[in-house]
Protein backbone atom coordinates (compact mmCIF):
# COMPACT_ATOMS: atom_id res chain seq x y z
CA UNK A 1 0.00 0.00 0.00
CA UNK A 2 1.46 3.36 -1.02
CA UNK A 3 1.00 6.29 1.33
CA UNK A 4 1.83 9.85 0.41
CA UNK A 5 5.05 10.82 2.12
CA UNK A 6 5.44 14.28 3.62
CA UNK A 7 8.57 16.40 3.37
CA UNK A 8 10.09 14.93 6.52
CA UNK A 9 9.56 11.36 5.37
CA UNK A 10 6.39 10.71 7.36
CA UNK A 11 3.02 9.89 5.86
CA UNK A 12 1.36 13.14 4.82
CA UNK A 13 -1.32 14.52 7.16
CA UNK A 14 -0.70 11.97 9.92
CA UNK A 15 1.51 14.19 12.06
CA UNK A 16 0.25 14.37 15.63
CA UNK A 17 1.64 17.83 16.37
CA UNK A 18 -0.67 20.80 16.60
CA UNK A 19 -3.68 21.26 18.82
CA UNK A 20 -4.12 18.55 21.44
CA UNK A 21 -7.85 19.00 21.94
CA UNK A 22 -10.91 20.20 20.08
CA UNK A 23 -11.07 23.23 22.40
CA UNK A 24 -7.53 24.16 21.37
CA UNK A 25 -8.31 23.51 17.71
CA UNK A 26 -11.34 25.83 17.76
CA UNK A 27 -9.46 28.54 19.69
CA UNK A 28 -6.70 28.48 17.05
CA UNK A 29 -9.11 29.11 14.16
CA UNK A 30 -10.15 32.43 12.65
CA UNK A 31 -12.62 34.23 14.89
CA UNK A 32 -15.58 34.23 12.46
CA UNK A 33 -15.44 30.42 12.21
CA UNK A 34 -15.17 29.66 15.92
CA UNK A 35 -18.90 29.89 16.74
CA UNK A 36 -19.80 27.77 13.70
CA UNK A 37 -17.25 25.15 14.79
CA UNK A 38 -18.72 25.13 18.31
CA UNK A 39 -22.21 24.56 16.87
CA UNK A 40 -20.99 21.64 14.74
CA UNK A 41 -19.15 20.19 17.73
CA UNK A 42 -22.30 20.43 19.84
CA UNK A 43 -24.41 18.76 17.14
CA UNK A 44 -21.95 15.88 16.82
CA UNK A 45 -21.58 15.51 20.59
CA UNK A 46 -25.37 15.24 20.97
CA UNK A 47 -25.64 12.76 18.11
CA UNK A 48 -22.71 10.64 19.32
CA UNK A 49 -22.84 10.74 23.14
CA UNK A 50 -20.60 7.67 23.57
CA UNK A 51 -17.97 8.73 21.03
CA UNK A 52 -14.60 10.07 22.07
CA UNK A 53 -13.52 13.49 20.85
CA UNK A 54 -9.98 13.57 19.53
CA UNK A 55 -7.77 15.21 16.96
CA UNK A 56 -7.07 12.87 14.05
CA UNK A 57 -5.59 13.86 10.70
CA UNK A 58 -5.26 17.35 12.28
CA UNK A 59 -9.05 17.63 12.50
CA UNK A 60 -11.62 17.38 15.28
CA UNK A 61 -12.86 13.81 15.12
CA UNK A 62 -15.52 11.69 16.75
CA UNK A 63 -14.25 8.18 17.37
CA UNK A 64 -16.12 5.11 18.54
CA UNK A 65 -14.11 2.02 17.74
CA UNK A 66 -12.95 3.88 14.65
CA UNK A 67 -13.18 7.37 13.18
CA UNK A 68 -16.86 8.22 12.65
CA UNK A 69 -16.86 11.82 11.38
CA UNK A 70 -14.42 14.76 11.18
CA UNK A 71 -14.72 18.51 10.65
CA UNK A 72 -12.19 21.24 9.89
CA UNK A 73 -11.95 24.97 9.34
CA UNK A 74 -10.48 26.57 6.24
CA UNK A 75 -10.08 30.16 5.05
CA UNK A 76 -13.59 30.55 3.59
CA UNK A 77 -15.41 27.38 4.56
CA UNK A 78 -15.81 24.49 6.95
CA UNK A 79 -15.27 20.94 5.74
CA UNK A 80 -17.26 17.99 7.04
CA UNK A 81 -15.76 14.55 6.44
CA UNK A 82 -18.35 11.78 6.89
CA UNK A 83 -16.90 9.41 4.27
CA UNK A 84 -17.97 8.41 0.77
CA UNK A 85 -20.92 6.27 1.81
CA UNK A 86 -22.49 9.10 3.81
CA UNK A 87 -22.06 11.66 1.03
CA UNK A 88 -23.75 9.23 -1.37
CA UNK A 89 -26.50 8.36 1.12
CA UNK A 90 -27.33 12.03 1.80
CA UNK A 91 -26.76 13.29 -1.77
CA UNK A 92 -30.32 14.59 -2.22
CA UNK A 93 -30.03 16.68 0.96
CA UNK A 94 -26.58 18.00 0.05
CA UNK A 95 -27.42 19.55 -3.32
CA UNK A 96 -26.83 23.14 -2.13
CA UNK A 97 -23.32 22.26 -0.94
CA UNK A 98 -20.14 21.40 -2.78
CA UNK A 99 -19.20 17.79 -2.16
CA UNK A 100 -16.20 15.67 -2.97
CA UNK A 101 -15.02 12.18 -2.24
CA UNK A 102 -16.22 11.75 1.33
CA UNK A 103 -16.41 15.49 2.00
CA UNK A 104 -18.88 18.35 2.26
CA UNK A 105 -17.94 22.03 1.92
CA UNK A 106 -20.04 24.55 3.86
CA UNK A 107 -19.06 28.01 2.65
CA UNK A 108 -19.02 30.80 5.23
CA UNK A 109 -22.06 32.48 3.69
CA UNK A 110 -24.16 29.29 3.86
CA UNK A 111 -26.32 28.45 6.85
CA UNK A 112 -25.12 25.48 8.87
CA UNK A 113 -27.41 22.49 8.26
CA UNK A 114 -27.20 21.41 11.91
CA UNK A 115 -30.19 19.07 11.77
CA UNK A 116 -28.74 17.34 8.71
CA UNK A 117 -25.28 17.13 10.30
CA UNK A 118 -26.80 15.55 13.41
CA UNK A 119 -28.68 13.01 11.29
CA UNK A 120 -25.53 12.32 9.30
CA UNK A 121 -23.44 11.70 12.43
CA UNK A 122 -26.00 9.16 13.70
CA UNK A 123 -26.03 7.48 10.28
CA UNK A 124 -22.21 7.37 10.21
CA UNK A 125 -22.14 5.66 13.59
CA UNK A 126 -24.55 2.98 12.39
CA UNK A 127 -22.66 2.53 9.12
CA UNK A 128 -19.07 2.76 10.37
CA UNK A 129 -19.12 2.33 14.15
CA UNK A 130 -18.29 -0.67 16.28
Amino acid sequence: MNKAIGREGTPANTDTTGEASIDEYIAAQRTPAQERLRLIRSAFAQALPDAQERISWRMPTYWQGRNIIHFASFQHHIGIYPGDKAVTHFAAQLQEFRTGKGSIVIDDEQDLPLELLTEMAVWCLSAYGK
